[in-house]
C-alpha cells in the first residue's frame, strides 16, 4: 500500500493552510512590540506563546535559572545572564519567555511547559517582578521617548529604564543624568530599582543603538557600557533583580568599530555574569512542529513511513552518507516528520555559516512558505510526496526565492535557479522532467535532484559541494529505482548553464559553465557548416574499414551513378529519408534510368537512406561548438576541471555524432526477386557491429541471401540456364547476378571465373571460344581449367555439360591424321609434325562432316618458337608451359638478347653471371 502524504497525515497551522504564511516580521519579534501589544498574537498572547514554543535545554535553564534568582535563591543561579546565539537565532524568543513569566508570575503556572521549568528552578510558583524593556533597535536618543504624551521625556537607556520600573519616581532620580547623557552609578542605579520586589531588566540590539550612537558628537556609546557595568555591579549585590542581555555571536556586516564594542561588551557581561548559548540545533525539529502545525504527537501514519524510509536506508546504506545514522534511522525519520533530516539538517550542515543565515528565525520562515506552498499543491492533486524533502522545495514561488536568497545573502542566483531549476517554462530541469518516462516524470526527479544540489551546495555562495550520496538520501524515495538519480544527474550535468560537476560532486555556481558556454556557440555555428560535418561525417563512417564496395555519395542525378556490372552503396543524403516519398520517387526513377537512357544494371544498386537529418544536423552542430571552444581555450580562462571536462566533451560529441549516423542510416533498399522494392530495416546498431556500416549492410544481406559473398554454384548456373541459350557468354552470365533481380548480387564480380573452372572440372560446364564455321576453339570439359584462365568476355562462352560431352564424342573417329583434344586457333603458332615453326597447318576439320564425327588422337611431339616480350614471360609460362609442367617431355631451350644503347657495366654482368650460379645454370655469356 502506497505511503500517505504528510499533508493527508498531519495539519498544518490555519493560516499556512489557507495560504497565507507568517511574514518575516513576525518571526522576528521585537521585545518592545510584546511590550507595547503590538506583536503577533503568537508573541503577545502569552497562553498562545507557550503553546507554539517548544522548550530546549537552553530555555529550561535559562527559565529556571531566572525564577529561582527572582525568587530570592542565589545558589544555582546568576543575576548576569548574557545570551549568545547566532543571528536570528532564538535570543529575542528567549528574552519574550522571560518577559511574559516575569509580568503574570504565578497566573502563568497553567501555561504549557511553566511547570517543567519550576521543576528546573526548584520553586513553588512563578514569581511576579517589576520588568523594564530597552531594545536598541526602537529606542532613539535623538528624539527621545514621551515628553508628548504626558509622560516625562527619556533620551538615555538609563532613563527609559527607571521609567519602566519605577514611573515618574524613578525617572526622577536620573533625571540630570538622562539631560547630561552621564551613566548613573550603582548608587543612584539603586534607588530607582523597586524596592522588596523581584526585578527583571532585559536588554536587546545593543550593537545596534552603539552603532548609531558613534555617530554622534555626543554619543552615549561609552556611557551605555559604563551604565551596564553599574547595573550588572548592582544586580550582583541585590536579591531578586536579574539582568539579561542578547549579544550576536556575529553580525551581518560587521564594522571594527562595532566587533570593538562587542568584544567589550561580552568579556564584561562573561565576567560578572553566565554565558548561555542559546543553541536548539539537536531540537530544531520540536520548534518548529509546534510552530507550524497543529501538533500533537506522531500519528500512526507517519510512524509507518518513518518505517518505510527507514528501510529503504538500512538497504541502501553503502549508498548513503556515512554522516547519516542508518542504524538509527526510523528515530531520525521521525524525530522530523513530515519534514526529511536530510532537509532540516542541510541548514546545520552546511548553511549556518553563511554570514546572512538566521539559524531559527530564517528557518521558520522558510519552512512556513514551503509548508503552506506544498500543503496547497498537494490538495491541487500535483504532488504527493510522503515527506517534505529537500527537492520539493518551490523555488518556482518568487516570494518563497526571496526568502531564499535573504538567507544566502542576495539575490545574484535568481538567474540561475530559474534557469536550471525552475521558475519558467523552459527551466532545464522542468522541461526535463517533462520530457522523461513516466515514473521520473511524476516524481519531478529532475527538478528534485536540481533542488537538493542548491542546497547542500549553499546556492553557490559558498564552497560546499553536493555528493552523490547526499543526492541519493535527499531525493530518494521507498519506491523509486535508486538508478535513475544517476540518470537525472547525467541529464542535468550536460543541459545546466550554472551546475559544476566533478567526481560525484555537484555544485552550483554564479558564474555560467561549459554548458552555456556550448548554447551560446552552438547559436553561432553556420548551417553550411553544419550540413558540410554531416555529409563528411557520413562519408566516413561508410568508408571506414575495408572497401567491400563501390560507394556513391549523395547523388541528386540517376547520371551520377555508374551502370556497371558491380555491386553499387548508393548513399542517400540525410535529409532524404527513407520514409519520404520523394525519396522512395528518386530512388526508383534512378534505379530504372542512367541520365536519358535505360539502366542495364539495376540490381546491382544498394540503397542507403537515413531516419532523417535531425538528430544529425544537431550533433554535428555540438561537435563544431566544443571545437570552437577549444579552438579559443586559452582566451577563456578556464580552470583545471572545466579544462578536463572540455576535453571530454569534446572526445564525447565526435564519437556521438559518430553513433548517430550508425543508428540514423539502418534503412537498406534494393530490388527483390519479384521485381518490387524490398526494405531492409538494420534496427538499432552501433560502432561495434562491424569495422564500417558498409559491411554491416553486406553482412546482413548475405544473410538473406540478397548477396553472395563466396560466389555461386555451377549447379546454379544449370538450375537458371536461360532456355533459349546453347551456348552463354561469360559476360552475359556475370552481367545477369546484376541485371536480374532473381540472382544474388555477387560480392566479387570474378568469382564468376571460380564457378565456371569448378564447373569445367566437375563436368557440369564446358568452357568453349566459338569460330566462324560452328567449332569451339579452345575447348574445356571435364579437365583442369584454372580459374585465372577464364576469361569473361562475349567471345567466350560456357555450355551445359551435356552438349559438352557430346561435342566431344562427336570429335573423336579411328583416324590418326587428327592431331588435337584442344583445338587451337589460326594465330597459334603451333606446328604438327612435319610444319615448320611459324606455320600453321591446314585448319583442322569441323567437328562433324558430312554427319559423320572423327576421332581425336595424340601427337608425339610440339615444337614452338617465336618472340615473348618480356612484359608477358610470366603470361607466357602462367598460360602455356603450366599445360606441361607436371609431365617429364617438357624441354625449354632459351635464348636471351639484352642490347640496351647505353650499354652495359660490368657489374650487372657480374650479377647475371651470379643469379645464373644460383640457378644452377652455366654461366657463359657471349658478346662479353
Amino acid at each position: 500500500m502506497a505511503l500517505k502524504p504528510w499533508y493527508k497525515v498531519i495539519t498544518p497551522r490555519e493560516d499556512l493552510r489557507d495560504g497565507r504564511p507568517l511574514d518575516a516580521s513576525e518571526f522576528a519579534v521585537h521585545l518592545d512590540h510584546v511590550r507595547d501589544g503590538r506583536a503577533p498574537d503568537d508573541y503577545k498572547k502569552p497562553e498562545r506563546f507557550f503553546d507554539r514554543t517548544f522548550l530546549t535545554s537552553s530555555l529550561r535553564e535559562l527559565g529556571g535559572g531566572v525564577m529561582r534568582r527572582l525568587s530570592g535563591e542565589k545558589v544555582e543561579t546568576s543575576a548576569i545572564y548574557n545570551l549568545t546565539t547566532q543571528f536570528g537565532g532564538g535570543k529575542t524568543h528567549a528574552l519574550t519567555l522571560l518577559y511574559h513569566l516575569a509580568k503574570n508570575g504565578p497566573s502563568a503556572a497553567n501555561w504549557k511547559g511553566v511547570r517543567s521549568l519550576l521543576d528546573q528552578a526548584g520553586v513553588q510558583t512563578v514569581p511576579s517582578a517589576a520588568t523594564a524593556v530597552f531594545v536598541g533597535t526602537e529606542f532613539d536618543s535623538l528624539s527621545g521617548r514621551g515628553g508628548n504624551d504626558g509622560t516625562p521625556l527619556r533620551r538615555t537607556p538609563w532613563g527609559e529604564i527607571a521609567f519602566q520600573l519605577a514611573g515618574e519616581e524613578g525617572f526622577a532620580v536620573v533625571a540630570k543624568h538622562d539631560d547630561e547623557g552621564i551613566a548613573p552609578s550603582t548608587e543612584v542605579i539603586r534607588k530607582f530599582l523597586p524596592s522588596g520586589k523581584p526585578t527583571l531588566i532585559l536588554m536587546d540590539e545593543l550593537l545596534n543603538y552603539l552603532n548609531r550612537e558613534r555617530k554622534r558628537k555626543a554619543g552615549l556609546g561609552g556611557q551605555l557600557y559604563s551604565f551596564v557595568q553599574n547595573l550588572s555591579e548592582e544586580a550582583r549585590a541585590q536579591d531578586g533583580v536579574v539582568l539579561a542581555v542578547s549579544l550576536p555571536s556575529i553580525v551581518d556586516e560587521m564594522t571594527p568599530e562595532d566587533e570593538a564594542d562587542f568584544q567589550r561588551f561580552e568579556k564584561l557581561l562573561d565576567r560578572l555574569g553566565k554565558a548561555m548559548i542559546m543553541s536548539a540545533a539537536s531540537e530544531t525539529s520540536e520548534i518548529i512542529r509546534r510552530r507550524l502545525f497543529e501538533w500533537g504527537g506522531l500519528p500512526d501514519d507517519a510512524k509507518k513511513t518513518a518505517a518505510e524510509y527507514a528501510d529503504w536506508v538500512q538497504t541502501h546504506r553503502t549508498q548513503i552518507p556515512n554522516w547519516f545514522p542508518v542504524d538509527h534511522a526510523k528515530d531520525a525519520f521521525s524525530a522530523t516528520y513530515p519534514f526529511h533530516p536530510a532537509l532540516l539538517s542541510v541548514f546545520e550542515r552546511k548553511w549556518q555559516a553563511l554570514p546572512r543565515f538566521q539559524q531559527t528565525r530564517g528557518v521558520l520562515r522558510l519552512l512556513a512558505l514551503w509548508v503552506a506552498n506544498a500543503y496547497q499543491a498537494g490538495f491541487t492533486g500535483a504532488h504527493k510526496d510522503p515527506l517534505i524533502g529537500m527537492g520539493t522545495a518551490p523555488l518556482d514561488d518568487p516570494l518563497f526565492r526571496s526568502a531564499i536568497f535573504e538567507q544566502l545573502g542576495g539575490a545574484k542566483l535568481e538567474g540561475a535557479v530559474t534557469t536550471d531549476i525552475c521558475g519558467k517554462k523552459d527551466s532545464h530541469a522542468f522541461r526535463l522532467d517533462k520530457e522523461s518516462v513516466d515514473t521520473i516524470r511524476k516524481a519531478r526527479l529532475h527538478q528534485k535532484v536540481a533542488t537538493t544540489i542548491f542546497f547542500e551546495s549553499n546556492g553557490g555562495q559558498a564552497k560546499a559541494e553536493a555528493t552523490l550520496p547526499e543526492i541519493r538520501l535527499a531525493v530518494a524515495e521507498p519506491d523509486l529505482d535508486v538508478g535513475n538519480v544517476e540518470t537525472a544527474l547525467e541529464a542535468l550535468s550536460t543541459t545546466c548553464y550554472y551546475l559544476s560537476a566533478e567526481k560525484s560532486r555537484y555544485r552550483f555556481s554564479l558564474a555560467p559553465n561549459l554548458n552555456k558556454l556550448l548554447a551560446d556557440r552552438r547559436a553561432s555555428v553556420l548551417a553550411t557548416r553544419v550540413e558540410e560535418r554531416v555529409r563528411a561525417e557520413v562519408q566516413k563512417v561508410f568508408t571506414d574499414g575495408k572497401g567491400v564496395v563501390d560507394r556513391i555519395f549523395f547523388p541528386d542525378k540517376s547520371g551520377q551513378i555508374p551502370d556497371v556490372a558491380r555491386l553499387t552503396l548508393v548513399v542517400l543524403p540525410p535529409d532524404q529519408a527513407a520514409s519520404d516519398k520523394a525519396t522512395r520517387s528518386f530512388v526508383d526513377a534512378a534505379t530504372k534510368e542512367h541520365g536519358s537512357s535505360a539502366r542495364t544494371f539495376k540490381s546491382g544498386l544498394v540503397w542507403a537512406a537515413a531516419e532523417g537529418a535531425d538528430s544529425l544536423r544537431d550533433d554535428a552542430r555540438k561537435a563544431l561548438a566544443w571545437e570552437d571552444i577549444a579552438d579559443e581555450e586559452a582566451d577563456l580562462r578556464l580552470d583545471d576541471a572545466q579544462s578536463r571536462q572540455l576535453a571530454e566533451s569534446l572526445k564525447k560529441a565526435q564519437r556521438d555524432i559518430r553513433e548517430t549516423v550508425w543508428r540514423t542510416y539502418k534503412h537498406v533498399m534494393l530490388l527483390g526477386k519479384d521485381g518490387a522494392w524490398k526494405t531492409v530495416d538494420l534496427g538499432l546498431v552501433h560502432s561495434s557491429a562491424a569495422p564500417s556500416i558498409s559491411q554491416l549492410i553486406i553482412e546482413r544481406l548475405s544473410q538473406a541471401s540478397d548477396i553472395e559473398d563466396k560466389g555461386v554454384s555451377p549447379n546454379f548456373l544449370v538450375r537458371n540456364w536461360p532456355p533459349a541459350f546453347k551456348e552463354w557468354s561469360t559476360k552475359s552470365v556475370r552481367d545477369a547476378f546484376f541485371a536480374s533481380p532473381q540472382f544474388p548480387r555477387l560480392l566479387n564480380p570474378d568469382s564468376i571465373k571460380d564457378t565456371v573452372s569448378r564447373g569445367v572440372e566437375n563436368g557440369m560446364l564446358g568452357y568453349v571460344g566459338r569460330k566462324g564455321d560452328g567449332s569451339y576453339a579452345p575447348f574445356h570439359w571435364n579437365s583442369s581449367l584454372p580459374s585465372i584462365d577464364v576469361e569473361v568476355s562475349d567471345d567466350v562462352f560456357i555450355i551445359q555439360g551435356e552438349v559438352a560431352k557430346a561435342y566431344q564424342i562427336g570429335l573423336s573417329k579411328p583416324s590418326s591424321e587428327v592431331v588435337s583434344t584442344t583445338i587451337l586457333g589460326d594465330d597459334s603458332g603451333l606446328t604438327s609434325p612435319g610444319a615448320q615453326a611459324g606455320e600453321m597447318d591446314e585448319p583442322l576439320a569441323a567437328p562433324f562432316d558430312n554427319g559423320k564425327p572423327f576421332v581425336a588422337v595424340s601427337i608425339p611431339r610440339l615444337v614452338w618458337s617465336g618472340d615473348v616480350p618480356h612484359q608477358k614471360w610470366m603470361n607466357f609460362y602462367t598460360k602455356v608451359l603450366s599445360k606441361f609442367a607436371a609431365s617429364t617431355g617438357l624441354k625449354i631451350t632459351l635464348r636471351v638478347e639484352v642490347a640496351p644503347a647505353e650499354g652495359i657495366s660490368p657489374q650487372k654482368v657480374d650479377e647475371t653471371r651470379v643469379a645464373l650460379r644460383d640457378l644452377g645454370l652455366k654461366d657463359s655469356l657471349e658478346d662479353e
